[in-house]
């Protein structure tokens, strides 16, 4: 008799403890592919945010050589500008994707450019401050270097990147 009823129940439970494991294995699916999409998705925010800083960086120097040289052209204005959007819109969609430690180093990274930027429209439009000067801009811009790659650092961590 409990042997009957042992098989009976067997047979009646059976299919629903197969449909909760499927559901368990499809949650979990679910939470990894979740998890492999949020970590893509910050490397592509990671790798458009390096690109656009160092685009900005360089063409920042490269503005500053020029302004030196007597050479500044509104062709590397309109260049410099782009970059400067470009870095400021990636930084924008960077924030609601990338932890705080990441936009901490951008910031700080920001701090440098966003002040040798305004340096170089004040040399360009010849209302520049005591003692601002392209040569010395191009000195003060390279404290930004260290910070480029502190910050590239720490967006490699994040991914688990580790040299």
């Amino acid at each position: 008799m409990i042997t009957a009823v042992v098989g009976i129940l067997g047979t009646l439970f059976a299919p629903v403890l197969q449909q909760r494991m499927t559901v368990r294995q499809r949650e979990e699916d679910a939470r990894r592919e979740d998890r492999r999409r949020r970590v893509e998705e910050r490397r592509t925010a990671y790798t458009a945010m390096n690109r656009a800083s160092r685009q900005f960086h360089t063409l920042l120097k490269d503005a500053l050589h020029r302004i030196r040289d007597d050479v500044y052209t509104d062709e590397d204005r309109a260049r410099l500008e782009e970059a400067r959007r470009d870095y400021r819109d990636r930084y924008a969609e960077a924030q609601m994707i990338v932890p705080e430690r990441v936009l901490a180093a951008s910031r700080a990274l920001n701090t440098v450019l966003a002040g040798i930027d305004a340096q170089a429209k004040r040399i360009d439009r010849g209302l520049q401050r005591d003692g601002e000067t392209a040569a010395g801009a191009l000195l003060e811009l390279k404290e930004a270097e260290p910070r480029l790659a502190t910050m590239r650092r720490i967006m490699r961590e994040d991914l688990g990147i580790l040299d």
